[in-house]
């Protein structure tokens, strides 16, 4: 797709950033007999998928959390974290991914949000897609991200990359998007959010079990 296209299409269907909305839509049950929302407390977080549209073909920004950390080491996500008193998901989003990658939010137009993500760890994560203008630089903060790097939009958008895999955990088994792409293994809530921006953006489907 090209970049006017992209924008046009997320000018269209996603969420006014302002206004986001009040109950997951989506969330790690979805594929395990249970989908959200779960009326259970959830924390309120927001992750940014920076878009890139120059400089080649589109695609997004990951981070690949560092080994060290005590929860989702190693995995694959989109820069943000829990929101602090005071400040909108909007911010969070932004203020998150300066901290993690260094990119100042000068260099992030806000498109929109689409569909709050539930996590098994009690978090409702709203979603923002920001498109990433020319002359930003990446910084990654080590203590928290180990490498940032890109996936193609067409890739990730592209329902036949959309796999179910399964893996068991504490005795059960949990089912999960993912979205291998090269040596990256994108899965998790990443992959459920990308399954819900594509859907969000290109119609729904029928995914559920």
């Amino acid at each position: 797709m090209t970049p006017k296209t992209i924008l046009e299409l997320m000018d269209a269907r996603l969420d006014h950033p302002e206004r986001p909305a009040h109950q997951p839509a989506r969330g790690d049950g979805d594929l395990n007999g249970y989908s959200a929302p779960s009326g259970r407390p959830l924390k309120q977080a927001a992750v940014l998928a920076p878009l890139i549209l120059h400089g080649g073909p589109p695609r997004f920004l990951f981070t690949l959390r560092a080994e060290h950390l005590t929860k989702h080491a190693g995995q694959i996500s989109f820069p943000g974290g829990r929101r602090e008193p005071g400040e909108s998901l909007t911010e969070t989003a932004l203020r998150e991914t300066q901290e993690e990658i260094g990119i100042d939010p000068e260099y992030i137009e806000i498109l929109g949000c689409f569909d709050p993500y539930e996590t098994v760890t009690a978090f409702q994560v709203t979603p923002f897609v920001g498109v990433i203008k020319p002359g930003y630089t990446v910084t990654p903060d080590h203590q928290e991200v180990s490498e940032v790097f890109e996936t193609p939009f067409d890739f990730l958008m592209d329902a036949s990359n959309h796999e179910r895999h399964e893996r068991e955990f504490r005795g059960q088994v949990r089912r999960f998007w993912a979205m291998p792409y090269e040596d990256r293994y994108i899965w998790g809530a990443t992959a459920g959010m990308l399954k819900a921006l594509h859907d969000r953006l290109f119609g729904d489907v029928e995914w559920r079990d």
